[in-house]
């Protein structure tokens, strides 16, 4: 059980925050590498890359629900249940893999060509995927085994992993993108492979670690690999919704893109080198997320209910400091982080000064994401999915009018930031105050 003394949520946030950080500078450097090579692949690139991401949250909203049940499991000693959830999230989360591999690799390629304006582009993008979709199955072993280490805190592991994975890509993305070290150049092939087989390292090594970890004997783990029925049936009303609302706001980032693309291709690459930075700006905030779950499940657990302010209040008041400490460039020196994704100088000044604009709303959902983190380690996900389809349909309204309507400059574009953001922190605060949430046993 974990206390709630500073240092101690410090110490399971810090590791998800180099993790989250780990991989914003994979992404920053995969987006550096690929703009050097040709500006049509950085743009496929960085919209195939938001499809991806977008199905792979769905299977990340299953993890999600394992670890609130796991970290719950501790909260309630009951340790024998631990292995049972494991299992059965392994499970469920091939299941998913599968279909979303077919969709990927069959079925997306095709849909991109028909509503793409530049037909280079789709193009590139459905080539991109196909070698993307065979990630999908190393992330059920990731996954699963992730959910593990954040529910009883060892978020080291989890660390660990993505720095293999950090290392990984960026060596190959050296070496298949320019073809260096004797190897064929590849260009937007070489960027895809890279990050899946980055993937596969990362998956293997949890895998590896685990298996020879006292972490297996302890809470039995990989003993029976098959599906506990009442398990299945936790987790599918934790983690669906969970998997729902996740795959909900990045297909709308997705469609956000999709439409900026139908636009022209000069406020495309301005906006995928914003979409580049954001990563940055998300390390603090991503590794609160798994930290408020947790938190929060294993004190609802005990009915420790008079801490759940005292958490909240903190993580808040640490991931503002954190936010302005990774983040801080956005504002005072926004030229400088753009070059370091694009050097194109005809991106730079717009982009810059896109980039500084937004940079406000990132601070702002730092500080109310915690109410809605509350929400989902509460274990009542039905009402955060409620939170963030509303969102999504003001987000989306909003984002059709600016764009299709009163044809926006593309900075007035991006403002619909604010109105997600800020929808997303007043409908949690709402339900955190009007609602009997506390009550809620999974």
């Amino acid at each position: 059980m974990l206390d709630i003394r500073y240092r101690t949520i410090l110490g399971v946030a810090l590791p998800l925050m180099v993790s989250s950080f780990i991989q914003s500078i994979v992404l920053i450097t995969d987006s550096a590498f690929i703009s050097r090579f040709d500006t049509l692949a950085f743009d496929a690139v960085g919209n195939g890359g938001l499809i991806f991401v977008t199905v792979y949250v769905a299977l990340l909203g299953i993890g999600d629900g394992a670890q609130i049940l796991i970290a719950r499991r501790v909260g309630q000693n009951k340790i024998d249940s631990i292995s049972k959830i494991f299992s059965t999230s392994i499970t469920v989360l091939f299941i998913g893999a599968l279909f979303l591999f077919i969709l990927l690799y069959f079925f997306m390629p095709d849909w991109i060509l028909s509503y793409s304006k530049s037909k280079i582009i789709a193009d590139y993008q459905g080539r991109y995927l196909k070698i993307r979709s065979y990630a999908l199955f190393a992330s059920v072993l990731t996954l699963a085994i992730q959910a593990f280490y954040l529910a009883i805190g060892k978020t080291w592991v989890v660390l660990v992993a993505s720095l293999l994975v950090a290392l990984c890509n960026i060596v190959l993305d050296y070496t298949l993108i320019f073809g260096n070290f004797s190897f064929p150049k590849m260009g937007l092939e070489g960027a895809a492979w890279a990050s899946t087989f980055s993937d596969g390292l990362g998956a293997l090594f949890l895998v590896v670690f685990t298996i020879f970890s006292n972490y297996k004997k302890e809470y039995k783990l990989f003993k029976k690999l098959k599906i506990n029925w009442l398990s299945f049936k936790e987790l599918l009303n934790i983690g669906s919704p969970l998997m729902f609302q996740g795959l909900t706001a990045l297909a709308t980032w997705t469609i956000f893109f999709i439409w900026i693309e139908q636009i022209g291709s000069n406020e495309l690459t301005v906006s995928q080198n914003i979409r580049s930075l954001y990563m940055f700006a998300f390390v603090p905030i991503w590794g609160f997320a798994g930290t408020t779950k947790t938190y929060i499940s294993q004190y609802m657990g005990r009915s420790e209910f008079d801490s759940i302010p005292i958490i909240q209040k903190r993580i808040q008041l640490i991931t503002v400091i954190l936010l302005f400490f990774t983040f801080h460039g956005s504002i005072l020196y926004p030229e400088s982080l753009i070059k370091l994704v694009n050097p194109n100088e005809t991106y730079i000044t717009k982009s810059a000064e896109i980039l500084r604009f937004v940079s406000i709303s990132i601070f702002l959902y730092g500080f109310v994401s915690v109410y809605f983190q509350t929400i989902n380690g509460s274990g009542n996900t039905i009402f955060s999915m409620a939170v963030e389809m509303i969102a999504v349909l003001i987000y989306l309204s909003a984002a059709f009018v600016f764009i299709k309507i009163l044809h926006f400059d593309i900075l007035w574009i991006w403002s619909v930031e604010y109105i997600y953001f800020g929808t997303i922190g007043l409908l949690s605060y709402f339900y955190l105050k009007r609602f009997n949430w506390r009550k809620k046993i999974i």
